[in-house]
């Protein structure tokens, strides 16, 4: 088992930035590849980003916010990050992190996840 818990959210201008974090216990924090998505009310929860295990040599983005966000992690912190910057209204919705063996784009294939932090764009 992982348990997974994001911070960092919150409400801010657009044009500003923010720093997602999200906290891993339990099972060895680097064996996990890391995604985020984010899901806002009415719509579907959507692939972000993605970093593999255990350096994270590899990341991958959604072409919506491909240049403005970066992911990263620090196993020794057993923690992985979301700096969003030059963020935008359409960036507002909850945003989740979520964790399994595999590196993956869909939801779908993760087997762990995190509860969830609110981020609020405003214009």
């Amino acid at each position: 088992q992982v348990q997974l818990v994001e911070s960092g959210g919150g409400l801010v201008q657009a044009g500003g930035s923010l720093k997602l974090s999200c906290a891993a216990s339990g099972r060895t924090f680097s064996a996990y590849a890391v995604g985020w998505f984010r899901q806002a009310p009415g719509k579907e929860r959507d692939f972000v980003a993605v970093i593999s295990y255990p350096g994270g040599s590899r990341t991958s983005y959604a072409d919506s916010v491909k240049g403005r966000f970066t992911i990263s992690r620090d196993n020794a912190k057993s923690t992985a990050y979301l700096q969003m910057n030059s963020l935008k209204p359409e960036d507002t919705a909850v945003y989740y992190c979520a964790a399994d063996i595999r590196m993956s784009e869909h939801p779908s294939q993760y087997a762990y996840w995190g509860q969830g932090t609110q981020v609020t764009v405003s214009s």
